[in-house]
């Protein structure tokens, strides 16, 4: 069974990773960086060694960047992955 969630950004991309060049590239770098970010084997070893207060802090943005820009449609089909 495949996964419900894709990280093929990161692997397609070949552009530029850069903040303040445009504001194509610092979208492009953020995706990037988010997903390169987000591999299991870079997590397992990074998240052991957070803080409290990172992770805390980690989890406070995220979220609250979820509940800005998303509708509660969108949270659940884009975020929570729910099936219809």
């Amino acid at each position: 069974m495949a996964g419900k969630h894709s990280h093929k950004f990161v692997d397609q991309y070949d552009g530029m990773v850069a903040l303040g060049f445009s504001r194509d590239v610092d979208e492009k770098s953020i995706m990037y960086l988010l997903q390169k970010f987000s591999d299991d084997e870079l997590l397992q070893v990074l998240v052991p060694r957070l803080t409290d207060k990172e992770i805390s802090e980690l989890f406070e943005l995220i979220f609250r960047l979820l509940r800005s820009y998303l509708s509660d449609e969108e949270y659940h089909r884009l975020f929570l992955k729910d099936e219809e």
